[in-house]
């Protein structure tokens, strides 16, 4: 996992190609002007979705992938995502293979997402996205999916 600001992106140019493109586009888009829906940058290579909702009090069955890293940025609001490796949880909750995700329970850390920071979860990085920081909020978050 990766978890920084958007000012510190220089840092990631040699990392994956398609993660320091995507960083890109972060830094240099204005997503005020684009609605919630999916963008395709390079076909299913290369794309990402806007979306807008409410944090909830709790995350406790965090997901991970295995075709895809996810690059998450809150644009507006605030939000923690709790983090774990994919090896320490402890079991497997639900599958959902044709949409590249999987559920688990298991030991969590939390990072906070605000505009301007972003994490990168690599297929090895369970997440449990979308938790409230005090009380719920509206959140604006862009995602971006990098096929591995």
């Amino acid at each position: 996992m990766i978890y920084d600001t958007l000012s510190h992106i220089e840092a990631y140019r040699g990392i994956h190609s398609g993660v320091y493109r995507a960083l890109e586009i972060l830094r240099n888009t204005d997503f005020s002007l684009l609605e919630d829906k999916r963008y395709e940058v390079d076909g299913d290579n290369l794309f990402y979705f806007l979306q807008s909702y409410e944090s909830k009090p709790a995350n406790d069955t965090p997901e991970a992938h295995r075709k895809y890293i996810d690059i998450q940025c809150v644009l507006t609001g605030i939000e923690a995502m709790g983090v774990g490796a994919l090896e320490d949880m402890t079991r497997e909750v639900e599958s959902r293979p044709e949409g590249d995700v999987w559920f688990y329970h298991g030991p969590m850390d939390f990072v906070t997402l605000s505009p301007g920071k972003f994490a990168v979860l690599w297929p090895g990085d369970a997440h449990a996205p979308g938790i409230a920081v005090g009380q719920p909020a509206q959140c604006r978050k862009c995602v971006f999916k990098v096929k591995v």
